[in-house]
This record gives structure tokens, C-alpha cells and sequence, in this order.
């Protein structure tokens, strides 16, 4: 029961902070500040490398090693894994990026305030896996050390959701939806995150062995995120400093907290 509280506040605060970020439409209602958009995706695509890396990989190889295996072979196998089920999902799945305005997967006829869903509702899976893992990697050791490690990634996924939830509420209030169904389909958007949270801690209760390619996998799928659509629309249209600046705040702030909290 403890394990499940745990798990629980870390991904139930994720998906709080999304619909915290979504609220926002309440206030600026028509206009976002000027280069809001670009300083979001990029400090979100900061703080998944970031995560990636320590919350993730390296508590992979860790794990691999400690049951004896060749660390960086589970490591290097999870994420490739995760990038190819990141890969399969945008051909499957109809979508449209925040800012390009460019349609991917299938041809569908949804309109785009669907598609703009359905685009953040993909990245938001890999987050949901990576906050799950790390909560059942504590829970296996029952280290107080790992649960404050789990709880520095739910902090930093956490942060970068704010804006995200308010990323999609503003541009959805903009294009004439109402203020209600804006911030219900922007707070609805990370919904999946828990879902695939406890998805993953399920696979990693009952598939313990293969807990180091399930970390691994959560990393390749972050990073796919990160580099086909966070980093490019952070930048788009023209090299952007407040792009660029954002992933280097998100990457710091998810370092400081994962060394000095885990």
C-alpha cells in the first residue's frame, strides 16, 4: 500500500500540473506572451535529456549490472526499442505539431484541435513510463534514496507539464474554441500519463528481469520525442535563443534536482 501511495502522488502530481497549466486560458484567455511557445518546448525537451540520462539510462546499466549482465547491452536494446515504438505511434496515430501546422500519420479528417491533441497525448506517454519505472525501481530496493530520486523526476516532468498544459489550452483559445473545452482538452491530454505509469509499473512487477529494458525503452522514447518534435519547433522558422535557452534551463534544473535529491 505504501508502494501504491507512492507511485500514486508522484504520477497523480504530473497530471496536476498539466491541468494547473491548462488553467491558464482563464486568465490570458486570446494572447500568449511572445515567445512563450519556443521557451516551453524547449526547457520540456531539457528536462526529458536530462531525465533520460539520470533517471534513466544509467539506472539501467546499474540495474543490468547488478543481475550480473553486460550493463550498456539491456541499455542499448531498451532504447532502441523505445525510439521504434515512438517511430510506429506517429505513423499510426494522426497528429499535428504545435507549430508547424503540418499533418503526420494517416490521412484523417479530424479536426485540429483533435490532432493537436493526439500530438501532445504521444510524448506524454514515454513521461507517464519514466515517472511509473522509477517509483517501482524504488519500491523493489525500498530505498529511501530512489523514491527521493523518483520524486526529483516527477518534480522536473512536473515543471515542464505546466506550461505544457497552458502550450495547449492558449493556441486552442485562440483558434475560437471555448474557454471551457480548451482547458478540458488540454488537462485531458495528460491523462495518459498516469495510465502508462502504472502500465509500466505493472510490467515491472511482473517482468522484474527485464526492468533495465523498460528503463531503457522509457529513455529511447523520450529522446525520440526530443528530437522530432520538441527541439525542431523550438527553433522553428528561425535559430531561436529562447528555444535554445529553454532546453539549456530544463536540462540544469532536472540535473540539480536528480544529483541532489537521488
Amino acid at each position: 500500500m505504501y508502494q501504491f501511495l507512492m507511485t500514486s502522488g508522484g504520477l497523480g502530481f504530473i497530471f496536476a500540473m498539466t491541468c494547473l497549466g491548462a488553467a491558464t486560458v482563464f486568465f490570458f484567455r486570446k494572447s500568449a506572451p511572445g515567445s512563450f511557445q519556443q521557451i516551453f518546448l524547449g526547457f520540456a525537451a531539457g528536462v526529458m535529456i536530462a531525465a533520460s540520462v539520470w533517471s534513466l539510462l544509467i539506472p539501467a546499466i546499474e540495474e543490468a549490472e547488478a543481475q550480473g549482465l553486460i550493463g550498456w547491452i539491456p541499455a542499448a536494446g531498451g532504447f532502441t526499442l523505445g525510439v521504434l515504438f515512438l517511430l510506429g505511434l506517429d505513423h499510426l496515430i494522426p497528429h499535428l505539431h504545435l507549430l508547424s501546422n503540418v499533418r503526420e500519420g494517416p490521412a484523417s479528417a479530424s479536426k485540429r484541435t483533435t490532432l493537436l491533441f493526439f500530438a501532445v497525448t504521444l510524448h506524454n506517454i514515454p513521461e507517464g513510463m519514466a515517472v511509473g519505472l522509477s517509483f517501482a525501481l524504488a519500491a523493489k530496493y525500498d530505498d529511501p534514496a530512489m523514491y527521493a530520486a523518483a520524486f526529483a523526476l516527477a518534480l522536473g516532468i512536473g515543471i515542464q507539464n505546466f506550461p505544457e498544459g497552458a502550450a495547449i489550452s492558449l493556441p486552442l483559445r485562440q483558434e475560437g474554441v471555448s474557454t471551457g473545452k480548451a482547458f478540458g482538452i488540454a488537462c485531458f491530454s495528460g491523462v495518459v500519463e498516469p495510465i502508462f505509469g502504472f502500465i509500466a509499473v505493472l510490467l515491472a512487477i511482473w517482468l522484474s528481469p527485464v526492468m533495465p529494458w523498460l528503463l531503457a525503452f522509457a529513455a529511447g522514447a523520450m529522446i525520440y520525442v526530443v528530437v522530432e518534435e520538441l527541439i525542431p519547433e523550438a527553433h522553428l522558422g528561425e535559430h531561436s535563443h529562447a528555444g535554445t535557452l529553454g532546453v539549456m534551463a530544463g536540462f540544469l534544473i532536472m540535473m540539480v534536482l536528480d544529483v541532489a535529491l537521488g
